[in-house]
């Protein structure tokens, strides 16, 4: 049975670890390295690190960092914001990356995840979906898909979008719900559970993580294969080594 996986997240804006809420209302959550070592030293599976205004700004993501980062930690390490281009890949695999997270990119040019996966291997391709609920009833509910950092809705159906990246090369499917994202209020489980249920490569779940309960839904009820969490972490409400425990004792496979 593959072990379940436990990944804090650092949201990186000017150089500084942040979580906001519904992706606004952001709160500096401290040095990126700093964590980074922590949670190395706690027994992260992985860790993600997300440059969430370098596509919104037009920029590349901030690569002194993420080198800095990947220098100081032993666990794997993804990196995303701003990619667009496989020089931006080659770069970032160069400085000590794992993985890349693809979002705005892949929308404007979807091949681009094809060419990308052709050249480095699906395997540290990752695309991000940002999605936010456009029903009012869950029971039924469809999903969007949205780019720059969470500013801009595309249109798109996040299910079949998902769909679509597999088939073009994505290894796997970092997904955000929005209207989860910083409330505490647990992952959206519909909206992970269907999109696990209709791709074969591995779902993170994002967005909403509040106590180890929540952790343990996504990873059982939502079927994700792994779980992407941030304020718990980053204020130290849980440490990693509290939420492994837990899942090990609710029968969940996880790496201790």
């Amino acid at each position: 049975m593959l072990t379940k996986r436990i990944i804090p997240c650092l949201d990186i804006k000017d150089g500084r670890v942040v979580k906001g809420i519904n992706f606004i209302n952001l709160r500096d959550a401290g040095d990126a390295v700093e964590n980074a070592k922590y949670y190395d030293k706690e027994g992260a599976d992985e860790l993600v690190f997300l440059d969430i205004t370098a596509s919104h700004e037009r920029r590349k993501t901030t690569l002194d960092l993420a080198r800095k980062v990947a220098e100081s930690v032993f666990l794997p390490f993804t990196v995303g914001g701003g990619i667009g281009t496989i020089e931006d890949i080659r770069d970032l695999l160069n400085a000590g990356c794992d993985k890349v997270s693809i979002n705005t990119s892949a929308v404007k040019d979807p091949d681009f995840i094809k060419k990308a996966s052709s050249r480095f291997g699906s395997q540290c391709i990752v695309v991000a979906i940002d999605a936010r609920c456009k029903t009012k009833t869950r029971s039924k509910a469809e999903w969007e898909v949205f780019i720059n950092g969470g500013r801009t809705p595309t249109g798109i159906d996040a299910v079949e979008w998902a769909k679509k990246m597999e088939r073009l090369g994505a290894g796997e499917i970092l997904l955000t719900s929005m209207d989860y994202d910083g409330t505490k209020e647990g992952y959206d489980i519909p909206l992970t559970s269907r999109i696990s249920a209709e791709v074969s490569i591995p779902v993170i779940a994002s967005g909403g993580a509040g106590n180890v309960e929540h952790l343990y839904e996504a990873l059982t009820d939502g079927k994700a294969d792994a779980v992407l969490a941030a304020s718990i972490f980053h204020f130290r409400e849980y440490s990693v080594r509290q939420v492994k425990d837990y899942l090990a004792k609710r029968k969940v496979a996880v790496r201790i």
